[in-house]
């Protein structure tokens, strides 16, 4: 097998026994990066040669009987949205062009002493707002099943460099579905963890459930040893994480063994009737029956959430003044839309409004933890719409109808960020217009273990099928398409 295929465990282990080294690895993902990327544009910023010097240094010290960590040896992709010491880090902004940080991020630094290796950043949209991976800098990143569809965003381009093998690991970030998006659309897995799991010290505001760093793999399993290794407590002279509070990082590099047969899934589609398209939910139903042969319990569950998006939209005001205040004034006339748009309807929003909405935010959590008083998890789709082409920054109508802002149509995810519990979306199989269809596994806050270790269980059901195993994209096929996503900027 390409090792570039293998998963982060697969690798670890044929090195442990000496039949791969790191440097054959990470030069199989440099290839892979050689061959792919034309055409998608997923990893913007390489690392060639410190990643293979860091990589030989890994073989060493394995022969000397040094392992530096759980990921001694891995190529891991950095969104280009955590600063990299080694790295530019641009924010896919022209602003940041030339930027370079003289100090990692704290995700990063964990990664680098849990003995990983950086083999890039990837794409982002613009200052890593948005679920389309479209920037001025760089361009769009592609889908890897149809290089001129959207592969989501903010995580995009970690999305499609694990998709196509450019890496066995990746980091993300969610804010209202930035990692969900990417892996849904991509075939691949992504974890939003109950905030504060994975400490965040470059947060603009204390306590939040928005802006919450994440793990991203092709497998369950793979997606926990990261998050064992981006959760730890460990952050030296680092600034701390208000929101970050005691838990054993490392459990999550072993998970539970479940059997399906005991599970009892809640079911929703809509979340109670937030927007989802008819092709999404038509999928969705054929995977939960074929889910409701295998477990112990698979019912549709009267959830409401239908209040969620217009208060998610006006938590966030808040947040985006808190982040952009002290450069607004210079931004320039195209610059991000999105931000531009979010920002300017915070500063006309009255405090009365924003108050309620918390208030709001408050009985929809306490609502929707009542939910797991009878059941594991709840089960919903992972997107709105399938991927529509990333020359629109969002969909304009839905099944015909209107869609109000650039926000509306990401719902399923930004309501499950308002009531703050942890996210894992799954691959199961492709959609109508054969590109990935994913699921949400969503659990109760602050039981993220427990939420992975069922996940797990149910990607192994879904590896049972052709039909609703993780999809893998057709690379002959890829190579052959138009590389045409670098040269667009928007």
């Amino acid at each position: 097998m390409d090792p570039s295929a293998l998963s982060a465990r697969e690798a670890l282990d044929l090195m442990a026994r000496g039949e791969l080294s790191a440097v054959e690895l990470t030069t199989a993902c440099i290839d892979q990066i050689n061959r792919i990327d034309p055409v998608v544009n997923a990893m913007v910023i390489r690392n060639d040669e410190k990643a293979l010097t860091s990589a030989a240094r890994a073989d060493q010290a394995r022969a000397h009987g040094e392992i530096v960590g759980a990921l001694h040896g891995l190529p891991v992709a950095i969104k280009d949205l955590h600063p990299t010491a080694d790295m530019p880090t641009t924010y896919g902004s022209p602003d940041f062009a030339n930027h370079q940080p003289t100090e990692d991020a704290g995700i990063v630094n964990r990664i680098k002493a849990a003995g990983g290796i950086p083999i890039g950043k990837t794409n982002i949209p613009e200052r890593s707002i948005g679920a389309n991976t479209v920037n001025p800098l760089f361009g769009a990143t592609g889908n890897p099943f149809g290089p001129t569809l959207t592969c989501g965003g903010s995580s995009g381009g970690s999305g499609v460099a694990l998709a196509t093998n450019m890496a066995p690991l990746a980091t993300g970030s969610d804010h209202g579905g930035s990692v969900r998006i990417p892996a849904c659309y991509s075939g691949v897995v992504g974890h939003r963890a109950t905030p504060g799991v994975v400490p965040h010290e470059l947060r603009s505001m204390a306590q939040t459930f928005y802006s919450v760093q994440g793990p991203m793999a092709r497998t369950v399993e793979d997606t926990a040893l990261l998050l064992s290794v981006i959760a730890d407590r460990d952050t030296g002279n680092r600034p701390h994480d208000p929101m970050m509070f005691p838990l054993d990082a490392e459990s999550f590099s072993q998970l539970e063994t479940i059997d399906p047969r005991t599970l009892r899934i809640a079911v929703t589609e809509d979340l109670g009737g937030v927007l989802v398209s008819e092709e999404i939910r038509q999928t969705f139903r054929q995977r939960v029956d074929m889910l409701s042969d295998v477990v112990a319990v698979c019912d549709a569950h009267p959830i409401d959430l239908r209040r969620a998006p217009d208060v998610d939209w006006k938590v966030r005001a808040d947040i985006f003044v808190a982040q952009y205040h002290q450069e607004a004034a210079n931004w320039s006339q195209d610059f991000n839309p999105n931000i531009q748009a979010s920002y300017n309807a915070a500063l006309q929003m009255p405090m009365f409004d924003i108050a309620v909405a918390r208030q709001v935010q408050m009985e929809l959590n306490q609502q929707f933890q009542r939910i797991f008083d009878d059941y594991d998890i709840l089960l919903c789709p992972g997107v709105s719409v399938p991927p529509f082409p990333w020359t629109d920054r969002n969909p304009t109508h839905v099944d015909g109808k209107p869609v109000d802002n650039y926000m509306a149509w990401l719902a399923l995810t930004a309501s499950l960020t308002v009531v703050g519990h942890p996210v894992t979306a799954l691959p199961c199989g492709l959609d109508a217009q054969g590109t990935p269809f994913g699921v949400q596994v969503v659990g109760p806050m602050y039981r993220d273990h427990r939420l992975l270790s069922v996940a797990a269980a149910l990607e192994t059901v879904f590896a049972s099928s052709p039909d609703t195993a993780r999809p893998t994209p057709d690379f002959d096929w890829l190579t052959q398409q138009t590389p045409n996503c670098r040269a667009a900027k928007m």
